[in-house]
Protein backbone atom coordinates (compact mmCIF):
# COMPACT_ATOMS: atom_id res chain seq x y z
CA UNK A 1 0.00 0.00 0.00
CA UNK A 2 3.07 2.48 0.54
CA UNK A 3 4.37 1.68 -2.92
CA UNK A 4 1.43 1.93 -4.97
CA UNK A 5 0.28 5.37 -5.13
CA UNK A 6 -2.95 4.13 -6.42
CA UNK A 7 -4.17 1.66 -4.00
CA UNK A 8 -6.58 2.86 -1.38
CA UNK A 9 -6.22 2.68 1.69
CA UNK A 10 -8.21 0.83 4.27
CA UNK A 11 -5.63 0.50 7.44
CA UNK A 12 -3.11 3.14 8.78
CA UNK A 13 0.46 2.18 10.51
CA UNK A 14 0.91 4.69 13.18
CA UNK A 15 4.22 5.70 14.08
CA UNK A 16 3.95 6.07 17.61
CA UNK A 17 6.22 8.21 19.28
CA UNK A 18 9.47 6.56 18.80
CA UNK A 19 11.39 3.95 17.05
CA UNK A 20 13.88 3.07 19.80
CA UNK A 21 13.00 -0.21 21.36
CA UNK A 22 14.60 0.30 24.87
CA UNK A 23 12.73 3.89 24.87
CA UNK A 24 9.44 1.97 23.80
CA UNK A 25 9.70 0.43 27.08
CA UNK A 26 10.44 2.98 29.48
CA UNK A 27 7.41 4.83 27.19
CA UNK A 28 4.82 2.03 28.12
CA UNK A 29 5.73 2.12 31.54
CA UNK A 30 5.42 6.04 31.96
CA UNK A 31 1.68 6.23 29.77
CA UNK A 32 0.76 3.48 32.02
CA UNK A 33 1.10 5.13 35.15
CA UNK A 34 0.06 8.13 33.73
CA UNK A 35 -3.06 6.47 32.54
CA UNK A 36 -3.89 4.59 35.47
CA UNK A 37 -3.52 8.00 37.53
CA UNK A 38 -5.70 9.68 35.11
CA UNK A 39 -8.11 6.82 35.27
CA UNK A 40 -8.84 7.16 38.96
CA UNK A 41 -8.32 10.41 39.64
CA UNK A 42 -10.99 11.45 37.48
CA UNK A 43 -13.53 8.75 38.17
CA UNK A 44 -12.85 9.08 41.70
CA UNK A 45 -13.91 12.67 41.49
CA UNK A 46 -16.97 11.78 39.82
CA UNK A 47 -17.54 8.90 42.37
CA UNK A 48 -16.83 11.14 45.32
CA UNK A 49 -18.84 13.91 44.03
CA UNK A 50 -22.07 11.46 43.54
CA UNK A 51 -21.65 9.75 46.84
CA UNK A 52 -21.46 12.87 48.64
CA UNK A 53 -24.35 15.07 49.11
CA UNK A 54 -22.35 18.14 50.40
CA UNK A 55 -20.65 17.84 46.54
CA UNK A 56 -24.21 18.02 45.12
CA UNK A 57 -24.34 21.19 43.68
CA UNK A 58 -23.85 23.16 40.44
CA UNK A 59 -20.07 23.36 40.34
CA UNK A 60 -19.48 20.03 41.21
CA UNK A 61 -22.18 18.45 38.53
CA UNK A 62 -20.11 20.80 36.10
CA UNK A 63 -17.02 19.21 37.61
CA UNK A 64 -17.85 15.76 37.29
CA UNK A 65 -18.74 16.44 33.59
CA UNK A 66 -15.42 17.76 32.70
CA UNK A 67 -13.53 15.01 34.56
CA UNK A 68 -16.12 12.37 32.81
CA UNK A 69 -14.92 14.07 29.49
CA UNK A 70 -10.81 14.28 30.45
CA UNK A 71 -11.28 10.38 31.02
CA UNK A 72 -12.74 9.83 27.40
CA UNK A 73 -10.49 11.71 25.81
CA UNK A 74 -7.79 9.81 27.44
CA UNK A 75 -9.16 6.66 26.50
CA UNK A 76 -9.59 7.75 23.13
CA UNK A 77 -5.72 7.75 22.84
CA UNK A 78 -3.17 6.15 25.12
CA UNK A 79 -5.12 2.67 25.49
CA UNK A 80 -4.11 2.31 21.78
CA UNK A 81 -0.48 4.05 22.29
CA UNK A 82 0.36 1.57 25.01
CA UNK A 83 -0.20 -1.49 22.80
CA UNK A 84 1.57 -0.24 20.16
CA UNK A 85 4.58 0.40 22.14
CA UNK A 86 4.78 -3.19 22.64
CA UNK A 87 3.46 -4.31 19.55
CA UNK A 88 5.01 -4.89 16.45
CA UNK A 89 1.58 -4.39 14.72
CA UNK A 90 0.96 -0.80 14.30
CA UNK A 91 -1.97 -0.89 12.35
CA UNK A 92 -5.41 0.67 12.57
CA UNK A 93 -8.21 0.01 10.30
CA UNK A 94 -10.17 3.17 8.68
CA UNK A 95 -13.17 2.72 10.95
CA UNK A 96 -10.95 2.36 14.10
CA UNK A 97 -9.30 5.52 12.49
CA UNK A 98 -11.86 7.45 12.17
CA UNK A 99 -13.96 6.42 15.73
CA UNK A 100 -10.79 7.31 17.43
CA UNK A 101 -11.04 10.75 15.64
CA UNK A 102 -14.25 11.22 16.65
CA UNK A 103 -14.10 9.84 20.34
CA UNK A 104 -11.02 12.46 21.02
CA UNK A 105 -12.63 15.29 19.21
CA UNK A 106 -15.94 15.11 20.44
CA UNK A 107 -14.61 14.99 24.17
CA UNK A 108 -11.79 18.33 23.53
CA UNK A 109 -15.32 20.11 21.69
CA UNK A 110 -17.42 18.89 24.81
CA UNK A 111 -14.88 20.18 27.24
CA UNK A 112 -14.28 24.00 25.65
CA UNK A 113 -17.83 24.24 26.11
CA UNK A 114 -17.71 22.87 29.77
CA UNK A 115 -15.38 25.07 30.65
CA UNK A 116 -17.43 28.04 29.87
CA UNK A 117 -20.57 27.07 31.44
CA UNK A 118 -18.20 26.50 34.56
CA UNK A 119 -16.72 30.07 33.84
CA UNK A 120 -20.46 31.11 33.78
CA UNK A 121 -21.60 29.05 36.61
CA UNK A 122 -18.52 31.28 38.88
CA UNK A 123 -19.47 34.31 37.42
CA UNK A 124 -23.12 34.06 38.68
CA UNK A 125 -21.50 32.71 42.18
CA UNK A 126 -19.98 35.77 42.76
CA UNK A 127 -21.66 38.28 41.15
CA UNK A 128 -25.04 37.37 41.73
CA UNK A 129 -25.20 35.03 44.94
CA UNK A 130 -28.26 35.84 46.29
CA UNK A 131 -29.98 34.83 42.52
CA UNK A 132 -27.80 31.70 42.33
CA UNK A 133 -30.00 29.13 43.41
CA UNK A 134 -32.34 30.35 40.74
CA UNK A 135 -30.02 31.06 37.81
CA UNK A 136 -28.10 27.96 38.30
CA UNK A 137 -30.78 25.24 39.47
CA UNK A 138 -29.39 21.98 38.93
CA UNK A 139 -32.33 21.05 36.34
CA UNK A 140 -30.48 23.71 34.59
CA UNK A 141 -26.86 22.53 35.28
CA UNK A 142 -28.04 18.90 33.72
CA UNK A 143 -29.58 21.01 30.35
CA UNK A 144 -26.49 23.17 30.26
CA UNK A 145 -24.24 19.29 30.21
CA UNK A 146 -26.32 17.42 27.91
CA UNK A 147 -25.78 20.10 25.44
CA UNK A 148 -22.35 20.86 26.12
CA UNK A 149 -21.89 17.05 25.03
CA UNK A 150 -24.32 17.26 22.04
CA UNK A 151 -22.57 19.75 20.54
CA UNK A 152 -19.47 18.00 20.72
CA UNK A 153 -21.12 14.78 19.09
CA UNK A 154 -22.47 17.18 16.25
CA UNK A 155 -19.19 18.58 15.85
CA UNK A 156 -17.34 16.00 14.67
CA UNK A 157 -19.98 14.58 13.29
CA UNK A 158 -19.25 17.14 10.58
CA UNK A 159 -15.49 16.21 10.60
CA UNK A 160 -16.03 12.64 10.11
CA UNK A 161 -18.71 13.30 7.66
CA UNK A 162 -16.11 15.25 5.09
CA UNK A 163 -13.55 13.06 5.97
CA UNK A 164 -16.40 10.19 4.32
CA UNK A 165 -15.64 12.01 0.90
CA UNK A 166 -11.96 11.47 0.93
CA UNK A 167 -10.00 8.61 -0.73
CA UNK A 168 -6.44 7.85 0.69
CA UNK A 169 -4.23 6.37 -1.33
CA UNK A 170 -0.51 8.18 -1.10
CA UNK A 171 0.55 6.66 2.21
CA UNK A 172 -0.70 4.38 4.82
CA UNK A 173 1.82 5.57 7.45
CA UNK A 174 1.03 8.14 9.80
CA UNK A 175 3.50 10.51 11.56
CA UNK A 176 1.74 10.36 14.67
CA UNK A 177 1.02 8.36 17.81
CA UNK A 178 -3.49 8.62 16.89
CA UNK A 179 -5.40 9.05 14.03
CA UNK A 180 -4.94 12.96 13.96
CA UNK A 181 -7.22 14.92 11.23
CA UNK A 182 -4.10 17.31 10.02
CA UNK A 183 -2.00 14.15 9.31
CA UNK A 184 -5.07 12.09 7.58
CA UNK A 185 -5.43 15.24 4.97
CA UNK A 186 -1.50 15.21 4.44
CA UNK A 187 -2.16 11.18 2.94
CA UNK A 188 -5.28 11.98 1.12
CA UNK A 189 -5.31 11.47 -2.73
CA UNK A 190 -8.17 13.93 -3.12
CA UNK A 191 -7.73 17.53 -2.25
CA UNK A 192 -8.42 18.29 1.36
CA UNK A 193 -9.20 21.80 1.25
CA UNK A 194 -12.83 21.92 2.04
CA UNK A 195 -12.07 19.97 5.13
CA UNK A 196 -9.33 22.20 6.00
CA UNK A 197 -11.43 25.42 5.17
CA UNK A 198 -14.38 23.66 7.49
CA UNK A 199 -11.82 22.87 10.39
CA UNK A 200 -9.97 26.02 10.15
CA UNK A 201 -13.39 27.82 10.39
CA UNK A 202 -15.05 25.34 13.04
CA UNK A 203 -11.88 25.46 15.37
CA UNK A 204 -11.46 29.34 15.44
CA UNK A 205 -14.79 30.07 15.85
CA UNK A 206 -15.72 27.56 18.93
CA UNK A 207 -12.70 28.41 20.54
CA UNK A 208 -12.92 32.01 20.10
CA UNK A 209 -16.44 32.18 21.13
CA UNK A 210 -16.07 29.98 24.34
CA UNK A 211 -12.74 31.71 25.30
CA UNK A 212 -14.26 35.13 24.98
CA UNK A 213 -17.44 34.28 27.13
CA UNK A 214 -14.57 33.07 29.68
CA UNK A 215 -12.63 35.90 29.49
CA UNK A 216 -15.88 38.07 29.91
CA UNK A 217 -17.00 36.13 32.65
CA UNK A 218 -13.84 36.54 35.08
CA UNK A 219 -13.43 39.87 33.85
CA UNK A 220 -16.58 40.71 35.62
CA UNK A 221 -15.73 38.08 38.45
CA UNK A 222 -12.21 40.01 38.81
CA UNK A 223 -14.43 43.33 39.52
CA UNK A 224 -16.43 41.61 41.68
CA UNK A 225 -14.03 40.25 43.43
CA UNK A 226 -11.93 43.78 44.13
CA UNK A 227 -15.15 45.25 45.23
CA UNK A 228 -15.51 42.85 48.40
CA UNK A 229 -14.18 44.54 51.40
CA UNK A 230 -14.08 41.40 53.07
CA UNK A 231 -10.31 39.91 53.09
CA UNK A 232 -12.02 36.20 53.15
CA UNK A 233 -14.56 36.49 50.73
CA UNK A 234 -11.75 38.04 47.89
CA UNK A 235 -9.52 34.56 49.00
CA UNK A 236 -12.22 32.13 49.02
CA UNK A 237 -13.47 33.76 45.47
CA UNK A 238 -9.84 33.61 44.40
CA UNK A 239 -9.01 30.35 45.32
CA UNK A 240 -12.67 29.22 43.67
CA UNK A 241 -11.54 30.66 40.14
CA UNK A 242 -7.74 29.72 39.90
CA UNK A 243 -8.40 26.45 39.16
CA UNK A 244 -10.54 26.92 36.39
CA UNK A 245 -8.53 29.76 35.20
CA UNK A 246 -5.51 27.68 35.12
CA UNK A 247 -7.26 24.65 33.50
CA UNK A 248 -8.81 27.02 31.24
CA UNK A 249 -5.03 28.62 30.09
CA UNK A 250 -3.58 25.03 29.97
CA UNK A 251 -6.16 23.87 27.41
CA UNK A 252 -6.87 27.07 25.18
CA UNK A 253 -3.27 27.54 24.73
CA UNK A 254 -1.96 24.14 23.15
CA UNK A 255 -5.60 23.90 21.51
CA UNK A 256 -4.48 26.89 19.72
CA UNK A 257 -1.57 26.09 18.67
CA UNK A 258 -2.18 22.90 17.04
CA UNK A 259 -5.16 23.69 15.27
CA UNK A 260 -5.37 27.74 15.11
CA UNK A 261 -1.84 27.83 14.25
CA UNK A 262 -0.55 25.06 12.83
CA UNK A 263 2.83 24.10 11.24
CA UNK A 264 3.49 23.39 8.23
CA UNK A 265 5.55 20.64 6.72
CA UNK A 266 6.18 16.93 8.49
CA UNK A 267 5.04 16.82 11.58
CA UNK A 268 8.10 17.57 14.26
CA UNK A 269 8.44 17.12 17.93
CA UNK A 270 7.28 20.16 19.57
CA UNK A 271 3.65 18.90 17.39
CA UNK A 272 3.63 15.73 18.83
CA UNK A 273 4.06 17.13 22.37
CA UNK A 274 1.89 19.95 22.81
CA UNK A 275 -1.16 17.11 21.25
CA UNK A 276 0.34 14.76 24.46
CA UNK A 277 -0.09 17.62 26.45
CA UNK A 278 -3.82 18.07 25.83
CA UNK A 279 -4.83 14.35 25.08
CA UNK A 280 -2.70 13.01 28.13
CA UNK A 281 -1.33 15.80 30.41
CA UNK A 282 -3.98 17.72 31.04
CA UNK A 283 -6.70 15.12 31.68
CA UNK A 284 -4.05 14.00 34.39
CA UNK A 285 -3.70 16.98 36.31
CA UNK A 286 -7.30 18.62 36.03
CA UNK A 287 -8.78 16.50 38.99
CA UNK A 288 -5.93 17.60 41.14
CA UNK A 289 -5.69 21.06 39.68
CA UNK A 290 -9.78 21.11 41.27
CA UNK A 291 -9.27 19.12 44.33
CA UNK A 292 -6.43 19.73 46.30
CA UNK A 293 -6.72 23.07 47.41
CA UNK A 294 -10.37 22.59 47.12
CA UNK A 295 -11.50 21.91 51.09
CA UNK A 296 -14.96 21.34 50.40
CA UNK A 297 -13.58 17.80 47.89
CA UNK A 298 -10.90 17.19 50.86
CA UNK A 299 -13.72 17.66 53.41
CA UNK A 300 -15.60 15.01 51.30
CA UNK A 301 -12.93 12.78 50.83
CA UNK A 302 -12.11 12.89 54.39
CA UNK A 303 -15.74 11.86 55.14
CA UNK A 304 -15.79 9.24 52.91
CA UNK A 305 -12.87 7.38 54.05
CA UNK A 306 -14.25 7.52 57.73
CA UNK A 307 -17.37 5.54 56.51
CA UNK A 308 -15.46 3.38 55.45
Amino acid sequence: MTEENHTVVTEFILTGLTNHPTLKVVLFLLFLVIYLITMVGNLGLIALIWKDPHLHTPMYLFLSSLAFADSCTSSSVTPKMLINFLSKNHEISLVECFAQFYFMGSSATTECFLLTVMAYDRYVAICNPLLYPVLMSNRLCIQFIAVTYLLGALHLAIHVGLLLRLTFCRSNILQYYYCEILQLFNVSCIDPSINMFVLLIFSISIQAFTFINIMVSYIRVLFAILKKKSEKGRSKALSTCSAHLLSVSLFYGTLFLIYVCPGSGPVGDKEKMLSLFYTVIIPLLNPFVYSLRNKEVIGAFRRVVRKE
